[in-house]
């Protein structure tokens, strides 16, 4: 089967290319709604967002990618709103456990409703809560049920497409693991156990999947 993509839509080249660019990783990112970082996180309204078009993009200077859609009005999504407004974002990877947690956070809500307010009011959600817990060192808040959550600052935003679709490009300035998921390996590395992370992949329509047992191959010289 050959497709041309010029005798498709925009909506028909998602659907194909979401079903074919598989797995893809999720970006479950975490950001300021109120005006300013003055009270208590626990009082603070916070935006919490799945985004499976997520990459990272360079390590000199730390750099990952998220490229956010419009809101089905035509607005732009929070996630792009806030972190023009603060700067700041917290992109966590989440489990495979925590499939039916990330769906729910992919509500529209008006903007200044929060995610975690709607999903710890939902007792249908596998009774399960969503936490926020200090992130040392920066200044937002991460979700305490993650085992991996990334402190990034904005870098760059593009947009591109008629659209558009807009590019955001951060640099991450602190990582949290989970001590649990790792070991050190014989170069003295941080090594992550992917099986424990058990990380959730994102396919095309509403599908996820987990991963298989990792294995190992070595590049060649």
């Amino acid at each position: 089967m050959i497709i041309n993509f010029s005798d498709y839509s925009a909506n028909q080249r998602y659907h194909l290319m979401t079903q074919t660019i598989i797995p893809r990783p999720i970006a479950w990112a975490l950001t300021l709604s109120d005006d300013e970082l003055s009270k208590k996180d626990n009082e603070c309204q916070f935006n919490l967002a799945p985004f499976s078009y997520f990459t990272a993009v360079s390590s000199k200077p730390a750099i990952l990618m998220i490229s956010v859609g419009k809101k089905p009005t035509g607005e732009a999504k929070d996630t792009l709103v806030n972190i023009l407004n603060h700067k700041k974002i917290v992109i966590h990877i989440a489990s495979e456990q925590q499939s039916e947690l990330v769906t729910q956070t992919a509500a529209t809500l008006a903007h200044g409703e929060s995610e975690l307010d709607l999903i710890n009011l939902n007792e249908s959600v596998d009774n399960s809560l969503l936490s926020t817990v200090p992130f040392e060192g920066f200044a937002l808040p991460r979700l305490e049920q993650c085992d991996i959550a990334y402190g990034c600052e904005l870098y760059e935003i593009k947009e591109i497409g008629d659209i558009p679709q807009t590019l955001i490009f951060v640099e991450v300035k602190q990582v949290y693991i989970n001590d649990k998921v790792t070991v050190l390996d014989t170069k003295n590395r941080v090594k992550v156990h992917a099986d424990m992370v058990n990380p959730l992949a994102r396919l095309g329509a509403s599908e996820y999947a987990g991963i298989t047992k990792p294995f190992t191959k070595q590049r060649p010289e």
